[in-house]
C-alpha cells in the first residue's frame, strides 16, 4: 500500500478543466464573452509558461460564482461535467486509477483548479480525497475569495504536508503523476515521480532524472 497522488488537468483528463469551465461560461453567455475569453486564454498561457499569479487568476476565475444564484451555477456545473468533462476521461486514465485501487493504495487528486469545478470531477473518477483551492462561502453565497493556501507550485507541497498530518499518512513510497513543470516542487519530494503527457520542461527534467514518462491518451 502506498499513496498515489494525481494532478488532474492534462494528467487524468485529456484537457484542462479550469480553462474548459471558463470557455463553457462564455459559450453559455454567463459572462461577457470577449473580455472573459481573452482573460481566460491569457491566464492559461501564463500557467503553461510557469509565470501564473495564482491569486490574480483565482480572483478572475471565482468572480462568476458571485454573480449568479448558487442554484443556477450548480445546474450549469452539472451540464459542464456531462458535456465537457466526461469526454476528457480516457480509458487509460481509468485503468491507472483502477490499478492503484486494486493495490489498496490511498488515492488523492491535488490540483490548482478550484474545488467548485474539480470536486464533482474527483467524485466522477472515484476519488474521495481532493486538495484544491477552496472557494470561500459565507451565508450560502460565494464571496469570490478562497480559504487557505492555493495548491499551486510550492503550495501543492504545503497543502499536501497539511493533509498528510491530518490523515496521518506516510509519504514514503508515494507516487505522483503530473504533466506540468509547475508541479516540480512536489515531483521532487516523492519516491515515485511520473511524467504524464508532459510539457517540454518536465519531459527534459524527467529524462535527465530517469523518471518514467507515460501517456494516458487513448490515441
Amino acid at each position: 500500500m502506498a499513496l498515489a497522488i494525481f494532478d488532474l488537468d492534462h494528467t487524468l483528463l485529456s484537457g484542462d478543466s479550469d480553462h474548459a469551465w471558463g470557455q463553457f461560461l462564455v459559450d453559455s453567455k454567463i459572462v461577457e464573452p470577449e473580455h472573459h475569453q481573452k482573460q481566460n486564454d491569457y491566464f492559461y498561457e501564463q500557467y503553461k509558461a510557469g509565470s501564473l499569479d495564482i491569486e490574480e487568476y483565482l480572483t478572475f476565475a471565482l468572480k462568476p460564482l458571485t454573480q449568479q444564484p448558487l442554484e443556477a451555477m450548480l445546474a450549469l456545473r452539472e451540464t459542464f461535467i456531462e458535456e465537457r468533462i466526461k469526454p476528457l476521461i480516457t480509458d487509460k486514465a481509468r485503468a491507472l486509477i483502477a490499478q492503484h485501487q486494486q493495490a489498496g493504495d490511498d488515492l488523492l487528486i491535488i490540483t490548482a483548479t478550484n474545488a467548485f469545478v474539480t470536486r464533482p470531477i474527483a467524485n466522477l473518477l472515484g476519488f474521495d480525497e481532493l486538495i484544491a483551492p477552496e472557494p470561500e462561502m459565507i451565508d450560502g453565497q460565494y464571496t469570490g475569495g478562497i480559504t487557505g493556501i492555493p495548491s499551486f507550485q510550492q503550495g501543492k507541497v504545503v497543502r499536501l504536508e497539511m493533509w498528510l498530518a491530518e490523515k496521518q499518512i506516510d509519504i514514503s513510497g508515494a507516487f505522483f503523476y503530473s504533466d506540468s513543470h509547475n508541479d516540480l516542487p512536489l515531483l521532487n519530494i516523492v519516491d515515485n515521480p511520473i511524467a504524464v503527457d508532459a510539457d517540454e520542461i518536465l519531459t527534459n527534467t524527467a529524462t535527465r532524472n530517469g523518471w518514467p514518462i507515460i501517456s494516458l491518451q487513448d490515441q
